[in-house]
């Protein structure tokens, strides 16, 4: 079986994630890493086995590369997804796909050109609830969806933007690109396009620890003309509260909760119910707080899958850009642009 070469770009905290996976997943293999901090490399690239590099430019001078894991900050995505698919390789991006909707347009048009692919991360589609909800709502289970909540209620303190890119307008972008677009993302995935947002934003507890809001208040209005809410904080005390979505459907409702949206808390649907739905993987850990769920392997598995089999992929690059067009709405009423 052909193998499918990736490299890493970034060696940070999600980068040991994303080299687990490649090293557990089938049909594919680390062969390089790559950070301007030479010792985040060479640890990374010490640990797997794979070549360390110091710049991204002599990393895709490396012919052999199929695949280019973005794992940089906010900020870096669109600049080293553009020049990864530029040099012929594919791409996976992480969370955002960028932090503004021109950098999307121009990855996006960068892979087109280029004729290679470009993944984005989306792992909660992969949570069981919320996979189980999205097929009930293709099925027409829960008929016309009206309205929709999402909350997303967690806690980051000053040690998790301490020495670090989070927390920078230029590097983070936003609250909601780093801690909630997967959020965000799911209400794409399960209800539509936003036409329009209006929002409050303020930064209550962070004065001089970050660049931008930590709480935030919108209204949305979708294309189909259901009607939204988004309530988020990272001001939750002391530790991660919840991250909810409940949807109002004139044939069912429906609450995913939990603190990372891997519990069916509420279902009353006509004729029918969401039953044995398989236990999900664990958030992931980052020591004093825990983010999305960890359901990168099957992100990797999908890669594999796509790029070997011909599979169907399940996060393309024009619904990453969509998220991104989600948040710069909320931001530029937040922002008053």
């Amino acid at each position: 079986m052909k193998r499918l070469k990736f490299a890493i770009v970034g060696c940070g905290r999600i980068a040991q994630r994303h080299a687990k996976h490649i090293k557990n997943t089938e049909g594919s293999e680390l062969v390089a890493v790559c950070d301007i901090v030479s010792e985040r490399a060479d640890k990374l690239g010490t640990e797997y086995n794979a070549k360390a590099f110091y710049t991204i430019e002599d990393l895709l001078k490396d012919k052999t590369i199929d695949m280019v894991s973005i794992c940089s900050p906010n900020g870096l995505h669109a600049q080293h997804s553009i020049l990864s698919l530029k040099s012929g390789k594919h791409v996976l991006c992480e969370k955002p796909m960028a932090i503004s909707v021109y950098d999307c347009g121009e990855m996006i048009k960068t892979a087109e050109k280029a004729n290679k692919r470009l993944f984005v991360i989306k792992q909660n589609r992969y949570n069981p609830p919320v996979n189980a909800l999205k097929n009930a709502i293709d099925a027409g289970k829960l008929g016309k969806i009206n309205s929709v909540q999402l909350s997303c209620f967690w806690n980051r303190n000053e040690d998790y933007y301490k020495n670090s890119w989070k927390g920078t307008k230029d590097l983070d972008g936003g609250t909601l690109y780093t801690q909630f677009s997967h959020f965000v993302d799911l209400l794409y995935y399960l209800v539509g396009d936003v036409k329009e947002a209006k929002a409050f934003g303020g930064n209550y507890c962070h004065e001089g620890i970050i660049e931008f809001e930590d709480t935030g208040v919108v209204i949305l209005k979708f294309h189909n003309n259901a009607i939204g809410t988004i309530n988020y904080t990272v001001n939750s005390y002391g530790g991660n509260m919840e991250g909810s979505l409940t949807l109002f459907g004139d044939k069912g409702t429906v609450k995913i909760g939990g603190q990372y949206l891997n519990e069916l808390e509420y279902q009353k649907i006509e004729n029918f119910s969401i039953e044995n739905l398989p236990v999900g993987n664990t958030a992931n850990n980052y020591g004093k707080y825990q983010g999305s769920m960890s359901n990168h392997d099957m992100v990797y598995e999908n890669v594999v899958d796509v790029l070997l089999n011909g599979g169907q992929i399940t996060t393309n690059m024009f619904e990453g850009l969509k998220t991104v067009e989600i948040i710069d709405k909320i931001y530029s009423d937040i922002n008053g642009k």
